[in-house]
């Protein structure tokens, strides 16, 4: 279909002939993510065009086909100069039915004018309210200036008046409505603010969330359990708690102070356990779902977790203090799977071992369990830590992963679960898994983190006692003695086979192939010359006295 085919029919005004124009461009086209330069001025003139037909008074069919093509041709970023204008956005936003205030409408433009609630509610003015948010979903994404527009006018308010009369709508209103808000939220940091503290849109969410995930309060902070021969979550409510999870974490990213916000963010850590708890129509789906709870429970401050584990009505562990560790083991059989993809760790793996480790570092029954989980007491150690295929094997290797994150993240972790004492570390580790993280937090020489942990001790077996006198600190595992290299030797001849070592280090240190280094007083390394002075005028001082 040419371009200036279409134009023409525009031009024309005949409301027939423009639709049947626009449905045979978007059977060609709707398919088409990329395009050429060649006809660029022709796009943007069509879409200057579209934006003419979507300002009269013609039927929803025509509006619709003509959104549908504005859809299409959103997708090039180069062609949204009329659209990502006060003008398009109103008009766009008032065929959604998204309400901006009038004060913003009176700055510049128009808005569309508003359909009676009852024609709204037909398959017709359903479609043209999708549609419009589909276009807005397209130009916000990929058009700065409409996301400062949008930000201008007040989108971001409109939607969460929209959403909540959602409920009266089709699943596809509420779905693009969600993530039209996700995209604002994500993209503009001022409307982040703004929804949170003068729009209320955390308690908005969360009752998207509520419906969605059917939630029945049994409790304060406690929904009732799932019932295990429930059907799945359908799909339609899969997707609309999934983007409200995502617009949630966008506005979860600042700071909350006052004790409404608390009482919210309760409510949300409750909402997150019954999600954690809940299985989606697919594995996969169930996956994407706990992924972004966990995203958004990282985002949550840390005495808010305890929600996770006190469930009154649903009891709990005894040894654990009666509490519910159930979501907990969620979060850990959740790690051990992104471990096991071997993929995309650092989006996919950190924020649940984020997650975990500062929920073990301020919840003494969080750490205790997933101490009893992932480091058992030692038994065998013939096998050094990083070899084989338990928890704590999977985590020993992440140690040592060449991206910063996953390391640190993977060697934190354990480091909680130890108490941040060293030597407990460094006894299911070994020294060299554990050298980056000690010499990170100037532990080298040993020692304790800064977090205070309760006084009970962990006991070792009578098996890791006995082979404890042949365990390599450095590699973490049980050697068997090997032969003195030096057994025969005169004095004479292992003072040279010295010298020539230390020969050979001072060539390697002069050619900067190595640079010696050595641990100052507080665990961090230095250059070795630089300890050895410290030291000399330590000795120094010391001998200048009478």
């Amino acid at each position: 279909m040419e371009l200036n085919s279409i134009l023409s029919q525009i031009e024309s005004g005949n409301e027939e002939d423009i639709e049947k124009h626009l449905h045979q461009y978007n059977t060609e086209n709707r398919r088409r993510f990329d395009f050429n330069h060649n006809q660029e001025d022709a796009r943007i003139k069509l879409c200057q065009g579209l934006l003419t037909v979507l300002g009269r008074p013609v039927r929803s069919s025509c509006q619709s086909t003509a959104l549908e093509t504005l859809r299409i041709l959103s997708r090039d970023k180069r062609v949204l100069g009329p659209v990502a204008t006060r003008g398009g956005i109103l008009t766009l936003a008032g065929l959604a039915d998204i309400r901006v205030s009038e004060e913003n409408t009176e700055k510049g433009g128009q808005q569309q004018q508003q359909q009676p609630v009852e024609e709204a509610e037909t398959p017709e003015k359903e479609r043209v309210v999708v549609e419009a948010l589909k276009c807005l979903c397209n130009v916000v994404f990929n058009s700065v200036a409409a996301q400062q527009v949008g930000a201008d006018v007040g989108l971001a308010q409109g939607l969460c008046a929209l959403l909540n009369s959602a409920g009266a709508r089709g699943h596809e209103v509420s779905l693009f409505s969600l993530r039209l808000l996700f995209l604002l939220s994500a993209l503009r940091s001022d409307v982040r603010g703004s929804l949170r503290k003068e729009t209320k849109a955390v308690s908005l969410l969360r009752g998207v969330l509520e419906d969605a995930l059917q939630v029945r309060w049994i409790g304060p902070y406690e929904a009732a359990p799932p019932d295990p021969q429930a059907p799945p979550i359908p799909p339609e409510d899969s997707e609309r708690a999934m983007e409200a999870l995502k617009a949630l974490f966008n506005i979860t990213m600042s700071d909350f102070n006052d004790q409404e916000d608390d009482h919210q963010l309760h409510l949300i850590v409750a909402i997150m356990r019954h999600l954690l708890m809940l299985k989606a129509h697919t594995e996969e789906k169930t996956e994407e779902a706990h992924s972004h709870a966990i995203n958004l429970l990282s985002n949550l401050p840390v005495h808010c977790m305890d929600v996770l584990i006190n469930v009154p009505k649903q009891g709990g562990l005894e040894e654990y203090g009666g509490k519910n560790l159930e979501a907990v083991q969620v979060l850990m059989d959740f790690m051990v799977k992104r471990i096991d993809k071997g993929t995309n760790y650092k989006e996919g793996l950190t924020p649940v071992l984020s997650l975990m480790t500062e929920s073990s570092r301020h919840h003494r029954e969080i750490r205790r369990y997933l101490k009893a989980k992932v480091l058992p007491p030692l038994r065998d150690v013939k096998e050094r830590p990083e070899v084989g295929t338990t928890v704590r094997n999977k985590l020993v290797r992440l140690m040592t992963h060449v991206d910063m994150g996953v390391k640190q993240g993977a060697a934190e972790f354990l480091f909680v679960l130890c108490k941040e004492n060293v030597d407990n570390l460094l006894k299911y580790t070994g020294y060299g898994n554990a050298a980056g993280l000690l010499m990170a937090r100037g532990l080298l020489a040993g020692g304790r983190g800064e977090t205070e942990y309760s006084a009970d001790e962990d006991s070792d077996t009578e098996e890791y006692k006995l082979a404890k006198p042949f365990i390599n600190p450095i590699t973490g595992h049980e050697e068997k003695p090997m032969p003195n290299p030096m057994e025969g030797m005169t004095e004479e001849q292992k003072e040279y086979e010295a010298q020539k070592l230390m020969n050979m280090f001072g060539e390697l240190s002069e050619r900067q192939v190595i640079r010696p280094m050595g641990v100052r007083e507080d665990g961090s390394l230095a250059p070795l010359e630089e300890t050895i002075s410290q030291y000399n005028v330590e000795d120094s001082c010391e001998s200048d006295s009478d």
